[in-house]
């Protein structure tokens, strides 16, 4: 079994799906700290209060990854805390539908602002104190395989995980002589709480899931809890 033994965890997107279960298991595993990030406030103080109940420290940050600075506090509000970072998950993302045809150049930015240029911030401030405390840490970004292609209502979307997908790969080279690992997820179609948001705003049956859980080869979509 892996071990996170004593060491700090910041995980992006943490208040619901993908992004809370790594940071639940980041406290299973031994972490020392786990700082939980999301715009949701609610959400964001129950997984922390959860984490704790674990036996980590938790740290919850409000942010929106839309705005540069509240992106960059993540970091420097966990050095602040507990002096170091030893992993970083990149799992926030948004998925907002739309085509070539429909896709505006405000919702183009909006994605790309969240899904990259949020992780680019996140990278650069954690690698930054990884080379100061000399920490062989560890990147994880949460990608999809929409990055090789996508839906067509997936457009923009798409496009970001492909650049993220780049980044990740750019970044494990680029970090190789700091012995600091980046290492991308090519996540499928996952069960969480915002699928079930965006799946009824665009029209969806209420019955979605099981639909697409019968079209899946494994007849099910991905679970993270």
């Amino acid at each position: 079994m892996p071990s996170l033994e004593g060491q700090i965890i910041v995980v992006t997107g943490s208040t619901q799906g993908v992004g809370e279960a790594i940071a639940l298991e980041s406290a299973r595993l031994g972490a020392a700290g786990v700082v939980v990030s999301g715009r949701n406030a609610e959400n964001g103080k129950r997984v922390a209060e959860e984490v704790t109940g674990i036996g980590a420290e938790s740290l919850f940050i409000e942010a929106d990854l839309a705005d540069v600075d509240a992106t960059q506090s993540i970091i420097s509000a966990c050095d602040e805390r507990f002096g170091r970072v030893d992993g970083l998950v990149n799992a926030a993302a948004m998925t907002t539908r739309g085509t070539l045809a429909s896709t505006t150049v405000e919702l183009w930015d909006y994605l790309f602002a969240i899904n990259v240029r949020a992780p680019f911030l996140l990278t650069q401030g954690a690698v930054e104190i990884m080379r100061r405390e000399k920490i062989s840490g560890s990147i994880v970004n949460i990608i999809s395989v929409a990055a090789y292609c996508g839906l067509p209502h997936i457009a923009a979307y798409s496009a970001t995980k492909g650049a993220l997908a780049t980044f990740t790969k750019n970044c494990a080279n680029g970090l190789l002589h700091d012995t600091i690992r980046v290492n991308g997820i090519m996540l499928g179609w996952t069960d969480t709480p915002n699928e079930d948001v965006v799946q009824k705003q665009q029209g969806s049956p209420e019955d979605w899931l099981s639909i697409g859980e019968e079209d899946s080869p494994f007849g099910r979509l991905l679970k993270p809890y």
